[in-house]
């Protein structure tokens, strides 16, 4: 799970994990979420596709949760196989809902007309297909297989929004035939991936197999219980997985949080610990800060103890992974937020409810000692300079939650598996 905004580095994790799996779920959100694997000198951009699949035959599903943009899907099948990635264990699930031609024209009308007040969307017609999934308006990847029932869908779901589609009344992706002879087409080329993927998972767990949820976006970007509206269009916590891959709240076992060593955010929103100087450039040019789907610019800032806190309660966190520590490598001193100060001295030890209260809140710091040492090449904790060590185990005693791994470094080896790891993890 992404223990903060989002962009955390959970792909690089699942990728980790997922070598000793048996099934790699993807259970909410869409293609506007972005998992950056690198491979030695390759460098993968995942957006739909599960971090998985990058070994041969694993089992990577896409689970009902997700909404499904087939072009997306399909153009990132084919640059896998022009890379000689086999794709053949990739599954979706023919309960997820597809985004259509006219999701993305809203999504971008509705941003456009909210002027100064956007929520900052990736404009890829997520929240729209998510709004027509509640409204019962929602066309599914079972339905690219029958052209009947297709038709019929795509007519009744445009019906409503007319009034709305009018600025783009001449645009051919609204053409009733055009969009249901593409989206045909689609259903032709991704009919082997299309399966019961919640059997899958059962049969998996059945088998007292291993099977990894990876979520996409993080915990404050929650539609419910995240810094709304600046927020996605799905829950990104760890109860999601039941809802969004079909198992029940006992076939977990361990939740793990992604958090980076700082924080990030995309897009608009409260950021109580944001850093507009120096530092904060400096945090998002050595952390390569920019988006993996959208390329724009994270807005940067110190650890924030208070949201973390909030999203270990939220997801019953068993572990933490602390993600880019190299990235403070030479910022000294560090700070780190315990407490959030309010207008008129007030002060918040726990995460506001309210959102008057968590625009106008700002970090409360403790200071910490800093490192120079690189740290690139740590493999044990051990390997750690005292002042990173104490760093971590600061995040720990203020969260509550042990730290699982530690990511030093971009690649796959750059990664400090803790004892708490092998104590929860029978992968490690």
């Amino acid at each position: 799970m992404g223990a903060q905004w989002g962009d955390e580095g959970k792909g690089k994790v699942t990728d980790l994990l997922a070598e000793q799996a048996d099934v790699v779920v993807r259970f909410q959100g869409g293609n506007n979420a972005g998992h950056t694997i690198v491979r030695g000198d390759e460098v993968y951009k995942f957006h739909l596709v599960p971090s998985g699949i990058l070994y041969p035959g694993k089992l990577c599903l896409i689970g009902n949760g997700v909404v499904v943009d087939p072009r997306v899907i399909i153009g990132e099948l084919d640059e896998l196989r022009r890379r000689g990635v086999d794709t053949n264990g990739l599954r979706i699930s023919a309960n997820a809902h597809l985004i259509m031609p006219y999701h993305l024209l809203l999504d971008h009308e509705g941003e456009t007309k909210l002027g100064k007040l956007q929520i900052g969307t990736t404009r890829r017609g997520i929240g729209p297909a998510y709004a027509d999934k509640a409204a019962r308006l929602g066309i599914r990847v079972q339905d690219l297989l029958d052209e009947k029932i297709l038709k019929q869908k795509i007519a009744t779901a445009l019906e409503p929004k007319r009034q709305s589609l009018r600025p783009y009344a001449k645009d051919p992706s609204l053409d009733l035939h055009t969009m249901t002879e593409d989206y045909l087409r689609y259903g032709h080329r991704l009919e082997p991936h299309i399966a019961d993927t919640q059997r899958i998972v059962w049969d998996a767990l059945d088998s007292d197999g291993l099977v990894v949820f990876e979520g996409a976006q993080g915990t404050l970007l929650d539609i419910d219980h995240g810094t709304y509206p600046f927020v996605t269009s799905s829950n990104p916590i760890a109860g999601a997985a039941c809802v969004g891959a079909g198992v029940g709240p006992r076939d977990i076992d361990d939740v793990w949080g992604i958090a980076k060593a700082y924080v990030t955010r995309v897009g608009a929103g409260p950021f109580p610990t944001e850093l507009d100087g120096e530092t904060g450039e400096r945090l998002r040019e050595a952390g390569h800060e920019f988006g993996t789907t959208t390329g724009r610019a994270r807005r940067t800032g110190w650890m924030d103890l208070v949201a973390l806190r909030y999203a270990a309660r939220l997801n019953g966190l068993t572990g933490l992974v602390i993600t880019k520590l190299d990235v403070l490598t030479g910022i000294d001193p560090l700070y780190a937020a315990v407490r959030y100060l309010g207008p008129e001295g007030s002060r918040f030890d726990e995460f506001p409810y309210h959102q008057s209260i968590l625009h106008k809140a700002r970090g409360d710091y403790v200071e910490l000692s800093g490192w120079h040492e690189d740290i690139s090449g740590a493999r044990r904790i051990e390997d750690l300079p005292q002042a990173a060590r104490d760093y971590l185990d600061f995040i720990a005693e203020h969260t509550g939650v042990p730290i699982v791994m530690v990511s030093v470094g971009p690649e796959r080896d750059q990664m400090i598996w803790t004892e708490a790891a092998r104590r929860l993890q029978k992968v490690a």
